[in-house]
């Protein structure tokens, strides 16, 4: 709501998982809507990462109880969405309540998400790395091969050690 005030919102990746996962029962209490989606591994194999996020923000769009009068995008890429006009903000979740609240949902879904699957492949260490390529996932695909749930196009450099935010899971 344009009253909605919260100090402590602002960029997921700033925030701990505790006060991410009181701000997600927040923002799911006073968002005049809002939806969560994703893509398949396979999608974002066929489109690349950054086309399958738009992909799934659209599908997240369209399941929306209220239709968007004007939707602000953290990044600075975005395909138009229907004939609903659009801003791309760069570092935007830092700058937008909004686009912070829709950072912090898409988060905490997504480390549930790769709890579930730890929960079902525990070899890979997804409690921990949730799907970030750390060296002990690369180990992992290495020594267990890929699942269902990795993407085919994922850089598998195993003598690399980044702990970089592009993500082996989506």
């Amino acid at each position: 709501p344009e009253d909605f005030k919260c100090k402590s919102l602002n960029d997921s990746k700033q925030l701990s998982l505790e006060t991410r996962k009181e701000l997600r029962l927040k923002i799911e209490k006073h968002a005049t809507s809002f939806a969560v989606a994703r893509c398949t591994p396979k999608e974002i194999d066929e489109v690349n990462i950054l086309w399958a996020s738009i992909k799934a923000m659209h599908r997240a769009i369209s399941k929306l109880q209220l239709t968007p009068e004007h939707i602000l995008v953290d990044g600075n890429r975005f395909k138009p969405y229907k004939s609903i006009s659009h801003t791309c903000v760069v570092r935007g979740d830092s700058k937008f309540l909004s686009i912070a609240a829709a950072s912090i949902l898409a988060k905490t879904y997504r480390d549930e998400y790769m709890l579930k699957l730890h929960q079902k492949h525990p070899n890979y260490g997804w409690d921990r790395n949730k799907g970030y390529p750390t060296r002990e996932h690369r180990l992992a695909i290495k020594t267990y091969g890929i699942t269902s749930h990795h993407r085919k196009t994922f850089n598998l450099n195993y003598e690399s050690t980044p702990d970089t935010p592009d993500s082996a899971i989506d």
